[in-house]
């Protein structure tokens, strides 16, 4: 057996950064995190900025240990030390502290308890909102894209784990969008591949409370409470958020996916969440870019020339809304467009409806189609008056 003496060479042989690290975890992990000796830990990191990365490294290494042998009380300590060493630490070194940082809170994604997810998620928030001196032009967000995705899709057995899952998701990735959507020298989370996911996610949390689309004016924003209680309420604020930080080279790419998310689910007959969701779009992008979005709804118009009547009436009564909220600024060149559009479909209507006549033998299913044809004439000739 090594003798006591042997146990204490040892101990002082170890690096100076990982005795600080082993000293800020107790005993017993209920006792929380050694606050003296985490004071020690930040003095040192902040006068050896140097040794941040193997401080980072370090923490990761035994939080990963800890989360395989699911002890979680220490994961927690380890991860709260990990959140005030970001908070303390701000300078060149920082970086590579970063990443390990970054490692350590996708572990706690990929894992399946909800607690570590909500914690991983918290921490990453936490990271977002730290303003970096410079910034890191290779690090990419992919991951944490899909991962927040995800998460806001759960479904948990539990009404009320299930609840916290997708806050957690939508709170992740309004912290991906802060931290991205600004830098346009860094891969950016304008690109198809991530609005792909992040759109759908917001409006799939959207679609249950949807009591007041009907109101003439911009649809209000959420209160602070709602917006953390409230996954509904909570996504359609980061939906806000992003649409308003979106510029003339990126506004397509935000919008697209929201007609593939109502065409998927159906979302056009009855359309009263489809309008709400671009009142919410023209409300919040910024006036001069509100005729992109016209021209996206003619163009999936156009797209869904073939639909049945209802969906086609849907897609007119929405454009309908967006052009009488864009007619307070101004919709520019796009009023030709819109006219030759309309007419366009009211002729194919109007043929499709003298078509089903004429072939008719007066039975149900005939008067009922053209009593829709009619439904897509109204609708195109209320939005030419507007």
């Amino acid at each position: 057996m090594m003798p006591a003496r042997a146990y204490c060479c040892c101990a002082a042989l170890r690096p100076r950064y990982k005795r600080l690290v082993d000293n800020i975890f107790p005993e017993d992990p209920k006792d929380g995190l050694v606050k003296a000796d985490m004071e020690k830990l930040t003095f040192y990191a902040v006068s050896a900025p140097e040794k941040l990365d193997r401080i980072g490294a370090y923490l990761a290494e035994k939080l990963s240990r800890d989360v395989v042998r699911h002890r979680y009380g220490y994961v927690f300590i380890a991860m709260e030390a990990l959140d005030q060493l970001l908070m303390a630490c701000h300078s060149q070194s920082i970086k590579p502290f970063v990443e390990s940082f970054l490692h350590m809170v996708a572990k706690l994604l990929e894992s399946g308890e909800p607690r570590l997810q909500v914690l991983g998620t918290n921490s990453f928030v936490k990271f977002a909102n730290i303003e970096e001196d410079t910034p890191s032009y290779h690090r990419r967000y992919d991951f944490f894209v899909s991962r927040f995705s995800a998460m806001c899709h759960s479904c948990h057995d539990d009404p009320e784990i299930q609840n916290e899952i997708r806050i957690a998701g939508i709170r992740g990735i309004q912290g991906v969008v802060r931290k991205t959507v600004n830098d346009e020298l860094r891969a950016t989370i304008w690109e198809p591949q991530h609005m792909d996911k992040i759109v759908p996610s917001l409006l799939y949390n959207m679609q249950k409370t949807e009591d007041a689309d009907s109101r003439i004016g911009p649809p209000s924003s959420p209160t602070g409470g709602d917006k953390e209680e409230n996954p509904a309420a909570l996504a359609e604020n980061c939906f806000r958020e992003l649409l308003a930080r979106a510029t003339y080279g990126n506004m397509n790419n935000a919008v697209k996916p929201v007609f593939a998310h109502l065409d998927h689910h159906k979302l056009w007959d009855p359309n009263e969440f489809a309008v709400h969701c671009f009142k919410i779009i023209m409300y919040s992008i910024q006036a001069q870019y509100s005729h992109h979005v016209i021209q996206e709804i003619l163009g999936h118009l156009d797209f869904c020339k073939r639909d049945s009547p209802r969906v086609r009436a849907g897609i007119i009564q929405v454009l309908l809304e967006t052009i009488a909220i864009a007619a307070k600024g101004s919709i520019g060149p796009t009023v030709l467009e819109v006219f030759n559009t309309l007419l366009k479909h009211l002729s194919l209507s109007v043929d499709v409806e003298l078509g089903a006549k004429s072939g008719s033998s007066g039975n149900i299913d005939t008067r009922s189609k053209e009593c829709e044809e009619k439904m897509v004439q109204n609708a195109i000739i209320q939005t030419i008056g507007e």
